[in-house]
């Protein structure tokens, strides 16, 4: 009994250790698919559907609690491994899936209990807005900060630019999308407090945008010259989906935002033409700002669609020449394509096209396919413990090897001394094996082992040859 405990509290102790912030993409991807149960455009308010968006908001509520206490029990057993982490290439870049995780949360706790189960109050509102602006300084610290890490402390190249580079852009774009959502509540409160959240969420969409597409042609240009992921990695070719959805249903929220707020008050009442009005106060600015919004939402979901063709593309090359295996970068195939599906249904909503409609709605059922595909294999391999591996660790691992190396091999010149003894002792070189095994238990590697030898046949050569101690003091002096 003593025995199977000390295993399992081993295997939790591992698992905890490689539980790295890839693991929110799961809260991400699942709270994506929440949304698009709230916003599916068929059975729209029906039982079925409300039941569902429960369902996965509070799976995704609960997951995110449980992967907020394991990942803090992880640095607090495991401190060094932060360090690591931050200054992985490709882990640190998950650490954007924090703030998206947050956004993904208020924005369906805004819909569903706050709007349709009129949860809280006005007191249950201003605390998800509180949370929303606490969101907005994580998104800049991940947009602004993971980035300078990525300038500063990592070792990047042309050839190594994966899309994963979006992920610290991501925030800025869900947030924007969360501060929309909830302007429309706002108004009705205080719309000086609506229009605050309209205007910020608007500048972190200007942001999170520009740098996207930025990006985007960097990663273009490596797939050019250095063609898909191979393998497991092939699922990344979807990433650019997430800012390019995200970004444009943020923007047609933002549209209807400002629509609804705007004309401000002006001398001549709610809307006014006269000189001293200034251009928020002009009739009819809200429609035009609406009708932009639409026009840049389109762009972006035809931009989407094309990094869609892409990714199916690729990922038929890749299926056909190689054996894809499950890894858990297939949850970051859910949040791209249930934002991209997300504004593909408010396009529907927006322009009233039959078109969108019935294509979100697919898109999103397909989405919702692919989420419990990965949700089963995912706990299948939880419970095998199979999941659970940091790249960041390996480097840990190997720092910490190579400290017990180099102690280690402050016994190498004794170990070549007791050769040089049995050599000036006549007892010939049968030893040789010995001190070579010697070494190698000492940590010494095959490197090491080849240097000995060297040195040995040096020894005699001398001897034969009464090259005297000389040369052997010059060896030894090489070895060390």
């Amino acid at each position: 009994m003593d025995t199977s405990s000390a295993k399992l509290k081993m295997r939790f102790v591992e698992c905890v250790r490689h539980f790295t912030p890839s693991w929110f993409a799961a809260i991400t991807g699942t709270g994506a698919v929440g949304l698009l149960w709230h916003n599916f455009p068929y059975a729209e308010g029906s039982t079925p559907i409300l039941v569902f968006t429960y369902i996965f908001f509070f799976l995704n509520l609960f997951l995110f609690l449980l992967f907020n206490v394991v990942t803090a029990i992880r640095y607090f057993m495991f401190p060094r491994i932060w360090l690591s982490m931050i200054h992985h290439p490709t882990q640190s870049l998950f650490l954007a899936t924090y703030p998206m995780s947050v956004s993904t949360l208020v924005n369906v706790a805004v819909g569903l209990l706050y709007e349709q189960g009129g949860f809280g109050g006005n007191g249950f509102l201003y605390t998800l807005w509180a949370l929303w602006w606490f969101d907005v300084f994580l998104s800049a610290l991940s947009a602004y900060g993971i980035v300078h890490l990525m300038f500063t402390r990592q070792k990047h190249t042309l050839e190594s630019i994966t899309a994963g580079w979006i992920l610290p852009i991501l925030p800025l774009l869900t947030c924007s999308g969360t501060g929309a959502i909830l302007a429309a509540p706002l108004l009705a409160l205080s719309p000086s407090k609506s229009l605050t959240t309209l205007v910020v969420a608007t500048v972190s969409a200007a942001m999170g945008l520009t740098l996207a597409f930025t990006i985007l042609t960097l990663y273009l240009l490596h797939l050019v010259l250095h063609g898909p992921p191979r393998g497991p990695g092939v699922v990344s070719v979807y990433i650019p989906l997430g800012p390019l959805g995200q970004g444009g249903y943020s923007i047609l929220l933002l549209g209807a935002g400002y629509d609804a707020v705007l004309p401000l008050p002006g001398p001549g009442g709610s809307g006014s033409a006269s000189a001293t009005a200034t251009v928020l106060q002009w009739e009819g600015v809200g429609q035009v700002i609406r009708v932009l919004a639409l026009a840049a939402a389109l762009a972006l979901w035809a931009a989407g669609t094309m990094w869609l063709l892409y990714g199916l593309l690729a990922t038929g090359d890749v299926l056909w020449h190689d054996h894809v295996h499950f890894k858990q970068a297939f949850w970051s195939l859910l949040f791209p394509n249930g934002v991209y599906a997300n504004l593909s249904i408010q396009l529907y909503r927006t322009t009233d096209a039959p078109f969108f409609r019935v294509y979100g709605a697919a898109y999103g059922a397909a989405t919702l396919a692919l989420w419990l595909a990965v949700f089963a294999r995912t706990c299948m391999l939880v419970y095998s413990g199979a999941m659970f591996r940091a790249p960041c660790i390996d480097d840990v691992d190997i720092h910490a090897a190579a400290l017990e190396r180099d102690a280690k091999k402050k016994h190498a010149p004794c170990v070549l001394s007791a050769m040089e003894g049995a050599e000036a002792n006549g007892e010939g070189l049968d030893g040789v094996g010995e001190e070579t095994d010697l070494g190698l238990e000492l940590g010494l590697g095959p490197g090491m082992e080849e240097v000995r030898i060297q040195f040995l046949d040096a020894r005699r050569r001398e001897r034969r040859g009464g090259g005297g101690m000389a040369s052997a003091g010059s060896s030894r002096l090489t070895v060390v």
